[in-house]
């Protein structure tokens, strides 16, 4: 069976706030721990009123404080928001207080627009130049090596997993070139999944962290008892999505019965378009799903995201995934 992991978002539902978010993603990280997921991942967005991962790093200590064997991690970190040092601090602390689990996904992209950057107080274009270079140091300032000439304390010699995110053929070079674990973000840009993976295991050179390609896909699953019942669930990110993508983004709503029948035919193309690494539905029809991308990109892990507006409902469907795929 291949190993499946969970992305979450921290969603804030409508009619709740930030700390129910927190709440949630605390009970559904001891869902995935229970059913036997390798990793719970979260990923860092600014200014999002329907989105309480901004502060990853806070979020992850409160994760790792509510589970006890699970690996914790960033889905990721952007890092042209941050400066590689405060990271390596950071993520240090993370594995001084939870060894052996601590996961660093770092992006490329800045998860925020340039309202964000200057309040952040940083130059995204010129920092996103320098992304290969920041990732090369921040590893140093991890592992030692090269010597930066200044350890971050905690952070040097932190048994951190780094990994690359991408979902473009960028970050699956970068991954290759650097001989590191890369993660493609295919639950929201599938457009170049396949082309981006055959990069990375094409160019990969392995390094002390890494001996072969490890590639993880990323999906979006949603599993009930039924077909109906989890397209209806669907509906909840359909909402989230249409409304980001129309510059009106918000709190996770209520699932709406028939809610695809009542959009225009190009908000209802975009979300195909984009829904197209996915299984939504039955135990059966996800776990069919999910076999055939394992079978056509030949990934060594699937990470599982996806956000429902009752939170026992994800958690639900968190059991019956890994039911059915055992």
């Amino acid at each position: 069976m291949i190993p499946l992991s969970v992305l979450d978002l921290v969603p804030v539902r409508e009619g709740f706030g930030p700390a129910e978010a927190l709440a949630d993603a605390a009970r559904l990280a001891q869902c995935a721990e229970k059913a036997g997921y390798k990793r719970f991942w979260v990923a860092e967005h600014h200014a999002m009123e329907g989105i309480a991962g901004g502060a990853t790093s806070v979020v992850l200590a409160h994760i790792g404080n509510a589970t006890s064997t699970i690996r914790i991690g960033s889905g990721g970190i952007m890092l042209p928001n941050h400066n590689p040092f405060v990271i390596a601090e950071q993520f240090g602390t993370l594995d001084a207080l939870f060894p052996g689990r601590i996961d660093l996904g770092l992006g490329r992209a800045p998860g925020a627009d340039m309202r964000i950057a200057q309040a952040l107080r940083r130059d995204l274009a010129r920092v996103s130049e320098l992304f290969p270079q920041d990732v090369v140091e921040l590893r140093a300032l991890l592992t030692g090596e090269p010597d930066m000439g200044l350890r971050a304390t905690p952070g040097y010699g932190a048994k951190v997993e780094m990994w690359l995110l991408g979902s473009s053929l960028f970050g699956a070079q970068l991954s290759a070139a650097l001989g590191l674990p890369y993660a493609f973000a295919s639950h929201f840009a599938p457009d170049l999944l396949d082309q981006a993976l055959e990069v990375y295991r094409r160019t990969f050179r392995p390094s002390p962290a890494l001996d072969k390609p490890h590639a993880m896909v990323a999906m979006n699953v949603i599993a009930a008892d039924s077909d109906e019942e989890a397209a209806l669930l669907c509906t909840s990110m359909d909402q989230s999505f249409v409304g980001l993508r129309s510059g009106n983004p918000g709190k996770l709503k209520p699932p709406v019965p028939g809610y695809r029948q009542t959009l225009p035919p190009t908000a209802l193309a975009m979300l195909e378009h984009m829904r197209q690494v996915s299984a939504i539905g039955s135990a059966a029809t996800v776990a069919d799903a999910i076999a055939r991308i394992a079978d056509r990109t030949r990934a060594d892990e699937i990470i599982v995201s996806g956000s429902t507006f009752d939170p026992a409902a994800r958690q639900r469907s968190l059991e019956l995934t890994m039911k059915a795929l055992a």
